[in-house]
Protein backbone atom coordinates (compact mmCIF):
# COMPACT_ATOMS: atom_id res chain seq x y z
CA UNK A 1 0.00 0.00 0.00
CA UNK A 2 1.22 3.46 -0.95
CA UNK A 3 2.81 5.52 2.59
CA UNK A 4 2.29 8.66 2.80
CA UNK A 5 2.96 11.61 5.32
CA UNK A 6 1.91 14.69 6.30
CA UNK A 7 3.57 17.42 7.94
CA UNK A 8 1.53 19.87 10.19
CA UNK A 9 -1.58 17.91 10.96
CA UNK A 10 -2.66 20.25 13.41
CA UNK A 11 -3.00 23.19 10.97
CA UNK A 12 -5.84 24.06 9.47
CA UNK A 13 -4.80 22.63 5.95
CA UNK A 14 -2.69 19.56 8.03
CA UNK A 15 -6.69 19.09 9.60
CA UNK A 16 -8.63 18.40 6.60
CA UNK A 17 -5.45 16.85 4.84
CA UNK A 18 -6.12 13.82 7.72
CA UNK A 19 -9.64 12.77 6.27
CA UNK A 20 -9.03 13.54 2.36
CA UNK A 21 -5.24 11.87 1.91
CA UNK A 22 -6.92 8.82 4.03
CA UNK A 23 -8.63 7.56 1.06
CA UNK A 24 -5.55 7.00 -0.74
CA UNK A 25 -3.24 4.79 0.94
CA UNK A 26 -1.72 4.69 4.07
CA UNK A 27 -1.79 7.84 6.15
CA UNK A 28 1.03 8.70 8.77
CA UNK A 29 0.15 12.08 10.29
CA UNK A 30 2.59 14.27 12.43
CA UNK A 31 2.52 17.07 14.68
CA UNK A 32 6.01 18.49 15.71
CA UNK A 33 6.54 16.08 17.80
CA UNK A 34 6.84 13.02 15.68
CA UNK A 35 5.32 9.06 16.94
CA UNK A 36 8.63 7.30 19.10
CA UNK A 37 10.49 10.37 20.46
CA UNK A 38 11.26 11.45 16.26
CA UNK A 39 10.50 15.64 15.53
CA UNK A 40 8.54 16.46 12.49
CA UNK A 41 9.35 19.71 13.07
CA UNK A 42 10.39 22.23 10.10
CA UNK A 43 12.72 24.33 12.55
CA UNK A 44 14.58 21.42 13.00
CA UNK A 45 15.31 19.99 9.64
CA UNK A 46 17.80 17.30 10.36
CA UNK A 47 15.62 15.47 13.04
CA UNK A 48 12.71 15.49 10.49
CA UNK A 49 15.07 14.41 7.56
CA UNK A 50 15.71 11.50 9.64
CA UNK A 51 11.85 10.77 10.03
CA UNK A 52 11.60 10.75 6.75
CA UNK A 53 14.48 8.21 5.75
CA UNK A 54 13.21 5.99 8.35
CA UNK A 55 9.74 6.33 7.25
CA UNK A 56 10.75 6.70 3.52
CA UNK A 57 7.05 7.52 2.23
CA UNK A 58 5.81 7.33 -0.99
CA UNK A 59 4.04 10.77 -1.08
CA UNK A 60 5.23 13.57 1.32
CA UNK A 61 2.28 16.76 2.03
CA UNK A 62 4.10 18.94 4.13
CA UNK A 63 1.29 21.36 5.22
CA UNK A 64 3.08 23.42 7.84
CA UNK A 65 4.72 26.38 7.68
CA UNK A 66 5.76 30.08 9.42
CA UNK A 67 2.23 31.57 8.83
CA UNK A 68 2.71 34.41 11.21
CA UNK A 69 3.37 37.35 8.57
CA UNK A 70 3.86 40.26 10.44
CA UNK A 71 6.25 38.07 13.03
CA UNK A 72 8.40 37.35 10.18
CA UNK A 73 9.61 40.62 9.40
CA UNK A 74 11.75 40.38 12.72
CA UNK A 75 12.02 36.90 12.56
CA UNK A 76 13.55 36.31 9.38
CA UNK A 77 15.71 33.64 9.73
CA UNK A 78 13.28 30.79 11.08
CA UNK A 79 10.72 32.20 8.60
CA UNK A 80 12.90 31.29 6.00
CA UNK A 81 14.32 28.38 7.40
CA UNK A 82 10.58 26.99 8.27
CA UNK A 83 9.32 28.17 4.52
CA UNK A 84 12.18 27.41 2.48
CA UNK A 85 15.08 26.01 3.88
CA UNK A 86 13.91 23.02 5.29
CA UNK A 87 10.70 22.36 2.18
CA UNK A 88 14.07 22.45 -0.07
CA UNK A 89 15.60 19.73 1.85
CA UNK A 90 12.44 17.09 1.79
CA UNK A 91 12.14 18.08 -1.68
CA UNK A 92 16.18 16.58 -2.11
CA UNK A 93 15.17 13.70 0.11
CA UNK A 94 11.79 13.44 -2.19
CA UNK A 95 13.99 12.97 -5.28
CA UNK A 96 16.50 10.80 -3.73
CA UNK A 97 13.32 8.49 -2.42
CA UNK A 98 11.55 8.85 -6.22
CA UNK A 99 8.43 10.05 -3.89
CA UNK A 100 6.14 13.07 -4.44
CA UNK A 101 6.21 16.41 -2.53
CA UNK A 102 3.01 17.86 -2.06
CA UNK A 103 3.70 21.50 -1.03
CA UNK A 104 1.50 24.88 -0.43
CA UNK A 105 2.11 28.21 -1.40
CA UNK A 106 0.52 31.85 -1.37
CA UNK A 107 -0.80 34.83 -3.17
CA UNK A 108 1.69 36.89 -1.11
CA UNK A 109 4.51 35.63 -3.94
CA UNK A 110 3.17 38.10 -6.24
CA UNK A 111 3.33 42.36 -5.52
CA UNK A 112 -0.91 42.76 -5.87
CA UNK A 113 -0.55 45.79 -8.64
CA UNK A 114 -3.40 45.94 -11.11
CA UNK A 115 -6.97 44.29 -10.72
CA UNK A 116 -6.19 41.43 -13.03
CA UNK A 117 -6.15 37.66 -11.40
CA UNK A 118 -2.89 36.21 -11.80
CA UNK A 119 -1.78 32.67 -13.59
CA UNK A 120 1.21 31.04 -12.55
CA UNK A 121 3.72 32.50 -15.42
CA UNK A 122 2.85 35.71 -13.84
CA UNK A 123 5.73 37.14 -12.43
CA UNK A 124 6.67 37.09 -8.51
CA UNK A 125 7.51 39.78 -6.33
CA UNK A 126 6.76 39.53 -3.31
CA UNK A 127 6.33 42.43 -0.65
CA UNK A 128 7.30 40.79 2.47
CA UNK A 129 9.74 38.16 4.28
CA UNK A 130 6.74 36.08 4.31
CA UNK A 131 6.15 36.19 0.47
CA UNK A 132 9.80 35.89 -0.32
CA UNK A 133 10.35 32.67 2.17
CA UNK A 134 7.15 31.34 -0.05
CA UNK A 135 8.62 32.09 -2.96
CA UNK A 136 12.17 30.65 -2.15
CA UNK A 137 10.89 27.19 -1.31
CA UNK A 138 8.92 26.97 -4.69
CA UNK A 139 12.05 27.85 -6.45
CA UNK A 140 14.22 24.89 -4.00
CA UNK A 141 11.17 22.50 -5.03
CA UNK A 142 12.09 23.12 -8.80
CA UNK A 143 15.00 22.74 -8.58
CA UNK A 144 15.64 19.47 -6.71
CA UNK A 145 13.89 17.50 -9.39
CA UNK A 146 11.42 15.79 -7.30
CA UNK A 147 8.19 14.95 -8.55
CA UNK A 148 6.20 17.50 -6.93
CA UNK A 149 2.23 19.52 -6.79
CA UNK A 150 2.49 22.63 -5.29
CA UNK A 151 -0.99 24.84 -4.98
CA UNK A 152 -0.30 28.39 -4.38
CA UNK A 153 -4.05 30.03 -2.62
CA UNK A 154 -4.91 32.54 -0.24
CA UNK A 155 -6.80 33.99 2.55
CA UNK A 156 -7.17 30.36 4.14
CA UNK A 157 -10.36 29.46 7.11
CA UNK A 158 -11.71 26.68 8.62
CA UNK A 159 -13.63 25.73 11.87
CA UNK A 160 -10.21 24.87 13.39
CA UNK A 161 -7.76 27.13 14.43
CA UNK A 162 -7.28 30.49 14.14
CA UNK A 163 -8.32 32.85 11.26
CA UNK A 164 -10.11 35.76 9.93
CA UNK A 165 -14.27 34.11 10.07
CA UNK A 166 -13.44 33.60 14.39
CA UNK A 167 -11.40 37.06 14.54
CA UNK A 168 -14.68 38.82 13.41
CA UNK A 169 -17.44 36.67 15.13
CA UNK A 170 -15.18 37.32 18.34
CA UNK A 171 -15.00 41.13 17.67
CA UNK A 172 -18.47 41.07 16.53
CA UNK A 173 -19.77 40.01 20.08
CA UNK A 174 -17.45 42.53 22.07
CA UNK A 175 -18.11 45.90 19.49
CA UNK A 176 -20.82 48.02 18.26
CA UNK A 177 -18.19 49.27 15.44
CA UNK A 178 -15.45 47.87 13.31
CA UNK A 179 -12.41 49.21 10.98
CA UNK A 180 -11.63 46.38 8.35
CA UNK A 181 -9.70 46.84 5.19
CA UNK A 182 -11.26 47.51 1.64
CA UNK A 183 -8.45 47.60 -0.56
CA UNK A 184 -7.36 44.42 -0.39
CA UNK A 185 -9.24 41.89 -2.74
CA UNK A 186 -8.63 37.85 -2.86
CA UNK A 187 -11.07 35.03 -2.54
CA UNK A 188 -11.35 33.47 0.54
CA UNK A 189 -10.85 29.64 0.53
CA UNK A 190 -11.74 26.84 3.09
CA UNK A 191 -8.94 24.45 4.11
CA UNK A 192 -11.68 21.87 3.47
CA UNK A 193 -11.73 22.74 -0.33
CA UNK A 194 -7.63 22.73 -0.17
CA UNK A 195 -7.88 19.11 1.23
CA UNK A 196 -10.52 18.04 -1.03
CA UNK A 197 -8.52 19.22 -4.49
CA UNK A 198 -5.43 18.10 -3.23
CA UNK A 199 -6.40 14.12 -2.94
CA UNK A 200 -7.63 14.77 -6.11
CA UNK A 201 -4.88 16.17 -8.03
CA UNK A 202 -2.48 13.83 -6.00
CA UNK A 203 -4.18 10.85 -7.04
CA UNK A 204 -4.68 11.57 -10.15
CA UNK A 205 -1.42 12.99 -10.61
CA UNK A 206 0.27 9.36 -9.68
CA UNK A 207 -1.35 8.00 -12.23
CA UNK A 208 0.13 10.73 -14.76
CA UNK A 209 3.11 12.09 -13.50
CA UNK A 210 3.05 14.51 -16.37
CA UNK A 211 0.65 16.93 -13.84
CA UNK A 212 3.55 17.52 -11.85
CA UNK A 213 4.07 21.08 -11.33
CA UNK A 214 2.87 24.60 -9.54
CA UNK A 215 -1.21 25.10 -9.36
CA UNK A 216 -3.21 28.30 -8.17
CA UNK A 217 -5.87 26.89 -6.05
CA UNK A 218 -8.50 28.99 -4.53
CA UNK A 219 -12.14 29.45 -4.28
CA UNK A 220 -13.84 31.33 -7.18
CA UNK A 221 -15.26 34.77 -6.97
CA UNK A 222 -13.82 37.91 -4.87
CA UNK A 223 -14.01 39.94 -2.46
CA UNK A 224 -12.55 42.36 0.34
CA UNK A 225 -11.86 42.00 3.92
CA UNK A 226 -14.65 44.64 4.27
CA UNK A 227 -16.79 42.67 2.23
CA UNK A 228 -15.82 39.33 3.82
CA UNK A 229 -16.37 40.78 7.19
CA UNK A 230 -19.51 42.10 6.51
CA UNK A 231 -20.51 38.55 4.87
CA UNK A 232 -19.84 37.00 8.32
CA UNK A 233 -21.87 39.21 10.33
CA UNK A 234 -25.04 38.89 8.08
CA UNK A 235 -24.89 34.96 7.92
CA UNK A 236 -24.40 34.81 11.86
CA UNK A 237 -27.20 37.46 12.81
CA UNK A 238 -29.53 35.26 10.09
CA UNK A 239 -28.32 32.44 12.38
CA UNK A 240 -29.67 34.27 15.39
CA UNK A 241 -26.47 35.09 16.81
CA UNK A 242 -26.19 37.46 19.95
CA UNK A 243 -24.10 39.98 18.32
CA UNK A 244 -23.53 43.63 19.38
CA UNK A 245 -22.05 44.14 15.86
CA UNK A 246 -24.18 45.18 12.69
CA UNK A 247 -22.76 45.20 9.30
CA UNK A 248 -23.72 48.39 8.37
CA UNK A 249 -21.11 49.21 11.60
CA UNK A 250 -18.66 47.72 9.99
CA UNK A 251 -16.37 51.44 8.31
CA UNK A 252 -14.60 50.10 5.12
CA UNK A 253 -10.74 51.96 5.68
CA UNK A 254 -7.65 51.60 3.24
CA UNK A 255 -4.41 49.59 4.26
CA UNK A 256 -3.15 53.18 5.18
CA UNK A 257 -5.26 52.98 8.02
CA UNK A 258 -4.24 49.91 9.82
CA UNK A 259 -0.37 49.49 9.02
CA UNK A 260 1.38 46.29 9.28
CA UNK A 261 4.96 45.43 9.70
CA UNK A 262 4.28 43.50 6.61
CA UNK A 263 3.00 44.75 3.53
CA UNK A 264 0.17 42.72 2.03
CA UNK A 265 -0.78 42.28 -1.76
CA UNK A 266 -3.94 44.63 -3.20
CA UNK A 267 -4.81 42.39 -5.70
CA UNK A 268 -4.80 38.80 -3.95
CA UNK A 269 -6.84 37.46 -7.04
CA UNK A 270 -5.45 34.35 -8.46
CA UNK A 271 -6.06 32.75 -12.02
CA UNK A 272 -7.43 28.93 -11.29
CA UNK A 273 -8.10 27.90 -14.86
CA UNK A 274 -4.96 25.53 -15.38
CA UNK A 275 -5.97 23.59 -12.33
CA UNK A 276 -9.50 23.05 -13.28
CA UNK A 277 -8.80 22.46 -16.61
CA UNK A 278 -5.94 19.88 -15.91
CA UNK A 279 -7.69 18.20 -13.23
CA UNK A 280 -11.25 18.61 -14.19
CA UNK A 281 -12.19 20.61 -11.56
CA UNK A 282 -15.25 23.07 -11.15
CA UNK A 283 -14.14 25.60 -8.13
CA UNK A 284 -17.24 26.30 -5.96
CA UNK A 285 -17.97 30.22 -5.04
CA UNK A 286 -16.05 31.54 -1.94
CA UNK A 287 -19.57 32.31 -0.05
CA UNK A 288 -20.01 28.43 -0.07
CA UNK A 289 -16.69 27.59 1.75
CA UNK A 290 -17.38 30.51 4.27
CA UNK A 291 -20.52 29.17 5.05
CA UNK A 292 -19.57 25.78 6.08
CA UNK A 293 -17.09 27.28 8.26
CA UNK A 294 -19.61 29.48 10.04
CA UNK A 295 -21.85 26.53 10.29
CA UNK A 296 -18.73 25.20 12.53
CA UNK A 297 -17.82 27.61 14.64
CA UNK A 298 -21.30 28.58 15.58
CA UNK A 299 -23.43 27.06 18.15
CA UNK A 300 -25.96 25.14 17.03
Amino acid sequence: MRKILLLGKDGQVGHELQRSLALLGELNSQGRQADGGLVADLSQPDALLELVRRLRPDVIVNAAAYTAVDKAESDEAMATQVNAGTPGLLAEEAARLGAWLVHYSTDYVFDGSGEQARDEQAAPAPLSVYGRSKLASEELIRASGCKHLIFRTSWVHSGHGGNFVRSILKLAAQREQLNVVADQIGAPTGADLLADVTAHALRQALRQPELAGMYHLSAAGHTSWHGFARFIVEQALARGQDLRLRPEAIAPIPSSGYPTPARRPLNSRLDCSKLMRSFDLNLPPWQQGALRTLQQLLPN
